[in-house]
C-alpha cells in the first residue's frame, strides 16, 4: 500500500503518458477531419500540445473530470496555433476535438 498518499487521490501523471494522451487526442481529432494530416505535422502539434499540457499540469490535474472545461481549455489555448499549423479551419477542429475528446 502507497504510504504518504491520501486513498482515492490520483497521482500526477508522467511525461510518457502524457505524450500518449496527447498523441492519442490529435491522432482522433485528425481522424475526425477527414482530411490528410502528414505525420510530420501531427508530430509538430503534438510536441505543441504535450509543452502546453506540462506547463498548465496542475490545473488540468485538478481539472481531470471535467470534460468540458478542459476542452475548452484546449479551444481556447491551442486549437488557434493548431488549425495555423494544419492548414484547417479552426471551428472545424474544436469541434473534432470535441468529438473526440468528449467534452
Amino acid at each position: 500500500m502507497r504510504t504518504g498518499q491520501p486513498k482515492h487521490e490520483a497521482q500526477l501523471p508522467n511525461l510518457r503518458s502524457i505524450r500518449r494522451a496527447c498523441g492519442l487526442e490529435l491522432y482522433r481529432t485528425a481522424k475526425r477531419l477527414k482530411q490528410y494530416i502528414p505525420a510530420e505535422l501531427v508530430q509538430q502539434a503534438e510536441e505543441i500540445y504535450v509543452k502546453r499540457v506540462v506547463g498548465n499540469l496542475l490545473w488540468i490535474h485538478e481539472n481531470r473530470s471535467n470534460r468540458k472545461k478542459l476542452a475548452d481549455w484546449w479551444e481556447d489555448e491551442l486549437s488557434e496555433e493548431i488549425a495555423a499549423l494544419w492548414n484547417v479551419d479552426r471551428e472545424s477542429l474544436a469541434d473534432a476535438f470535441r468529438k473526440a475528446f468528449g467534452g
